[in-house]
Parts: structure tokens; sequence; C-alpha cells
């Protein structure tokens, strides 16, 4: 089994548990592709003769049958940005935060990767959204779109089409145009609805919008939506799983994209587990974790 690794040489978290990968691949026979840049940067770190070192992250993709992502959800959209054009599937080993596409803790390295080696998961397709502007200029978020005002207290002035037809005029503070796997992200925060993956839709969530009356939209994503600037397009920004462009915008196609990344599920995982061991979901503190009484 050949393992591309992918991670944040500053953060000082990903240290054991990159220790751990390279001890087990060591121990069970399996080679380990790092980009050259990373390992010059990963102090305190020793590298036997299972690691091949290569030129770039993009090559690491390439050489390797699947990808260990070691960080937080942004290191799984650094590496969604590799992974979208290959079919090597991402296995995310959680070492930030919340963690919400990376379901491996540190303590059950050993366990996920045995699990891998078996074929004991399942690969979940991730689809992303694809955005193009006016100007030819193309972009696929996995997670979310966000138009949002730039250096300004004014609220951004946005005309929303679908398949067509105008959808609706939005003077908020921004707008955002998520994935379903965006949907536990930005939209979250912003008032928007979760989405279970696979589900093929976007959502429009404004963020804090002037009318009360203008809420969050779930919309099938085969078919195209348009958003133009209708007031001073240099004052809003345009980014991409939280990229920014520099470049003023004035219209953008979105709608979704042919590319996708495949999430490795081992056994065991689900979906709403997952929203109930992360997010805490449905926990109620008169009861237990998951609604039943301890009475």
């Amino acid at each position: 089994m050949k393992l591309g690794i992918l991670a944040n040489p500053e953060k000082y978290s990903i240290k054991d548990p990159l220790q751990q990968v390279l001890h087990w691949c060591d121990e069970n026979g399996h080679t380990v592709f790092l980009s050259s840049a990373f390992a010059d940067s990963v102090a305190g770190i020793s590298f036997n003769d299972t690691v091949k070192l290569m030129t770039s992250e993009e090559k690491c993709v390439v050489e390797a049958d699947f990808i260990i992502a070691i960080g937080g959800d942004g290191t799984m959209l650094h590496a969604a940005r590799y992974v979208k054009h290959s079919n090597a599937p991402v296995l995310g080993i959680n070492t930030g935060r919340l963690g919400f596409m990376a379901n491996v803790q540190p303590n059950q390295i050993t366990e996920a990767l045995t699990d891998l080696a078996e074929g004991q998961f399942e690969i979940e397709e991730r689809a992303m959204l694809h955005a193009a502007t006016k100007d030819g200029d193309e972009f696929n978020a996995l997670n979310e779109f966000l138009f949002t005002k730039k250096d300004t207290s004014s609220m951004v002035s946005l005309r929303a089409d679908y398949d067509g037809t105008l959808l609706n005029r939005f003077w908020a503070d921004g707008l955002l145009i998520s994935t379903p796997t965006g949907s536990t992200a930005y939209n979250l925060s912003a008032g928007g609805p979760i989405v279970m993956p696979g589900t093929p839709v976007m959502i429009v969530t404004p963020i804090n919008p002037h009318t009360l009356t203008t809420r969050p939209l779930v919309l099938p994503s085969d078919k195209k939506l348009v958003i133009e600037v209708e007031e001073r397009p240099d004052h809003i920004l345009f980014s991409s799983d939280g990229r920014m462009f520099d470049k003023a915008i004035t219209t953008v196609e979105i709608q979704k994209s042919r590319l996708s990344i495949g999430l490795v599920m081992l056994k065991n995982q689900t979906y709403f587990e997952t929203l109930r061991n992360k997010l805490m979901w449905g926990l109620d503190n008169r009861r237990g974790r998951d609604g039943q009484s301890d009475d």
C-alpha cells in the first residue's frame, strides 16, 4: 500500500500522529510519499527507508493509493485541491479542533491504518461546486463559495438568477453558496441547514440579511445559479473554500462540478454519529448523550 501524507508542518500537533503513521508503515512494509519541502520543515522526525521524498505534494498524490491528511478541516480542504483530479481517496486524522471531515482521532491511528490495509472501509464521494466568472476564471469548492464585503461597513447587493429565472436580490453582509459537505461549516454558523452529503443540492445562505424574510434556500445543483454584483464590484470579495480571489468580479455562474473527492469512511463510522459526536447534535443535558434518560 502506498500512502501520500499531506499536513501543515507549522502545526506542532501533527508530529506525534505523523510519527505514528511512519512507524506503522515501517513495521508493516508500506511506502510513504512526502514532499521534500515538508520533510525539511518537520523537526524531530526520523525518516526511514519506507519514506520516498517527492518534489511536490502533487507528485505525492499521483504516486499514492491513499492520501493521509493530518490536521483539521483546513488540511482536508488543502488536500482536496490536489486530489480532486486523482482517484486517491483521503483518510483524515484529526489534530485540530472540530475536524468534521477528519474522522480519525490520534489514539485510533493504528486501528484505522490496519482497517485501511485490510479493506475494511467504504469510499464516500463528496461532490464539489464549480464557479466560473465572466472573465473566464474557474474554481471548484468542496465547502463553499463566499461573497462578502471588503473594507467597508456597507452591505453587499447581489442579484441571484436560478435556471434563467430571478431568484432574489440579496442585501446582506454576505452570501454563501455551500455544498452538503460545507453545510456544517460556515453555512451552519450563518444559520443554514445541515444537509447530508450525497444529496445533489447547493445551499444559498445570506449572512445577516437586511430583511428578516430572506432565509436560506436549498436548490438542485444540476441547474445553473448566476450571482451578479449590482453595486460596487470592487467592494466585494469572492472566495472559494476560504481562498480569496484578488480580482473584482461582476458575474459568477455556479453549479455542480464534474469533480469530486473520495473520503475514507472506516467501519462503524456514520454521518449521523459524526453529527452527534462532533456537533453534540441532539444533546440534552437533562438526559444522557443520545437523549436517553439516565434514570
